[in-house]
């Protein structure tokens, strides 16, 4: 028999009820169908045409003599799961026909209204009473007598109870239908996001405080939704050692949040907590680091989240966090600048949350994915909870999710508007002088020419400070010499000093845009050593105190002294210069 034959007749052997139970464990109710043992045999009473009945111990007992389809099966044993999951066993109540009767109709109800199965055509009669609950179902069947003798919805014939009640159930089924329907609603945003759906399986099957709270973003909160469902909540004890974390830390490369389970933390601060991280990682603070101080603009991330989640009324703000009116309404730029005048103290309070990697593995993991990923969750977040009225929104976090939203201005276009700031644009003017060719319809009429002004085009000139350390790129040195080559010209700059510095410091003096762009050979390779470069510039009358300086270094340079002098550093994507500068940084991608 060949491999295929075997799969074949082994997919035929597969009794339909186990292929019907698999398919419930996939379905709207998977954590639920878990719970169940699923009998079909004939050692228990069972009458011919009857379907099925479920006890209050989690086990149903399936007719093995009744042929039926997987469908119909699937119904079947939803309807003997749900009974127990909308908690209809009430020992009580399990004499009174009319409430296995009520149970039956609730039942009925949720499978018809949830569409995930097909009932077979004895279940598609119309209900009597309007069943939302099977208490509602009760109470109205009471009021109304002439209904209780109509069609039955119980999986056993002539009516009777599908329900048997074996003593007090021993196992939380009402608290794992609500998980399945949280892992259900998830996997619909994970899904409208283009992610993997969550198995049973998965670490997300785990349900303390800081795991209901994670859901209630899920279920609850739209605009942190779609971002929540997409982090991993990780718990080893390892990693929060090796990373120094105390309480919670957020990676939005990795799209992984790290608690700490020791932390003694009610299920509403771990609210405050995990909207914590989602903002950091939703608001790109890790790249927005760029070449701050990373502890420090940590800290001034955390100021600006938790007065927004304090105004939010998100969750309950544990008192170790950092909160300050003072920053009220300020940017995570604008509060940085505050903190850095006191970085030993606010260094000492830091708690450092915010994990930023590195950049040249974020670029190899596909990092311009993930950016996208997180504007468009935030931005379909954002519209969701206005739509929906779900909550109040700081207007100052609104503006900077449309900021964030927005695909960032690439280095080229940048450094185009910093030329433009530097170098008005020259006018054409009209002169006699020169006359231009006159027109055959008026050849008696002189027409003016237009020129440029010659003396302006002599003042246009600015610097160029190229570090060509062994640690520069060569492909990275092309790109920027090009790039200023083709801004100069396009701007009517035709002239560049150009100092090139390494070890010590090589003067090409005054060249056209051509020249950069084609005929310039790069000297040293040697250390980097900025500073005699700037001060030979700063020395030399010829070139003028007023013309901007562009520098070109890859960070690994010395502190420099500027003079004053207008300036900007062109510095590769990820890398970072050991000092605050006070000069525009671009960096190169």
């Amino acid at each position: 028999m060949s491999k295929k034959q075997k799969k074949i007749k082994q997919k035929e052997e597969t009794p339909a009820y186990k292929l019907a139970l698999g398919k419930l464990r996939e379905s709207a109710i998977c954590d639920l169908a878990e719970c169940f043992a699923v009998f079909c045999g004939d050692d228990y009473p069972i009458a011919k045409d009857d379907w099925a009945y479920v006890t209050s111990q989690g086990r149903i007992y399936l007719n093995p003599r009744r042929e039926a389809s997987v469908r119909e099966l699937e119904y079947v044993l939803a309807h003997c799961m749900l009974q127990l999951g909308l908690g209809h066993f009430v020992e009580s109540r399990m004499g009174d026909p009319l409430w296995i009767r009520a149970c039956d109709l609730a039942v009925t109800a949720f499978l018809r209204d949830s569409k995930f199965v097909t009932p077979p055509m004895s279940f598609q009669g119309s209900l009597p009473v309007p069943a939302k609950t099977a208490e509602q179902a009760y109470e109205q069947l009471k009021l109304l007598p002439a209904s209780r003798d109509n069609v039955s919805f119980s999986t056993m014939s002539g009516g009777r109870p599908d329900m048997v009640w074996e003593g007090k159930p021993d196992y939380e089924y009402e608290e794992e239908l609500a998980n399945s329907f949280r892992r259900s609603m998830r996997n619909t945003v994970r899904e409208a996001a283009g992610l993997r759906p969550v198995s049973s399986y998965d670490v997300w099957h785990d349900h303390d405080d800081c795991m209901r709270a994670r859901d209630w973003f899920i279920t609850s909160y739209p605009l942190l939704g779609a971002i929540a469902a997409d982090f991993r909540i990780i718990k080893d004890i390892s990693v929060l050692k090796r990373e120094g974390i105390r309480v919670a830390a957020v990676s939005p490369q990795l799209k992984e949040i790290y608690v700490n389970e020791d932390e003694d933390l009610t299920q509403e601060e771990w609210k405050f907590v995990l909207a914590h991280e989602f903002l950091h990682a939703a608001l790109r603070h890790d790249v927005r680091c760029e070449d701050r101080e990373p502890t420090l603009w940590n800290v001034a991330c955390d100021y600006v989240i938790n007065l927004w989640l304090r105004e939010m009324n998100v969750g309950d703000m544990p008192d170790w966090v950092l909160y300050d009116e003072q920053f009220r309404g300020m940017t995570a730029e604008a509060v940085y600048d505050i903190v850095c005048a006191d970085p030993r103290y606010y260094k000492g309070i830091a708690l450092g949350d915010l994990l930023y990697g590195e950049a040249e593995w974020w670029d190899n993991l596909g990092g311009a994915n993930v950016d996208e990923f997180y504007r468009k969750a935030l931005q379909q977040g954002l519209e969701f909870h206005k739509k929906h009225n779900r909550g109040y929104l700081p207007s100052d976090l609104v503006e900077e999710i449309y900021a964030v939203s927005r695909p960032p201005i690439r280095w080229d276009v940048l450094l185009a508007k910093w030329f433009d700031e530097q170098f008005e644009p020259l006018e054409n003017h009209r002169t006699y002088a020169r006359m231009s060719r006159r027109q055959s319809a008026t050849p008696d009429i002189p027409r003016p020419a237009w020129y440029l002004q010659e003396e302006p085009m002599e003042q246009r000139i600015f610097g160029v400070l190229l570090d060509t350390s062994g640690s520069m790129d060569r492909s990275l040195l092309a790109a920027a010499l090009g790039s200023i080559a083709s801004y100069s010209e396009s701007r009517d700059v035709n002239h560049v000093r150009v100092v090139f510095c390494d070890a010590a410091a090589y003067d090409q003096g005054i060249m056209s845009p051509e020249e950069i762009a084609g005929k310039v050979k790069i000297r040293g390779r040697g250390g980097t050593v900025l500073q005699p470069g700037i001060d030979l510039l700063d020395r030399d009358e010829k070139f003028p105190k007023d013309a901007p300086l562009l520098i070109i270094t890859d960070g690994e340079c010395d502190k420099l002294k500027l003079y004053g002098r207008t300036h900007a550093f062109l510095v590769p994507w990820g890398n970072r210069l050991p000092f605050v500068p006070k000069g525009p940084v671009f960096r190169l991608k």
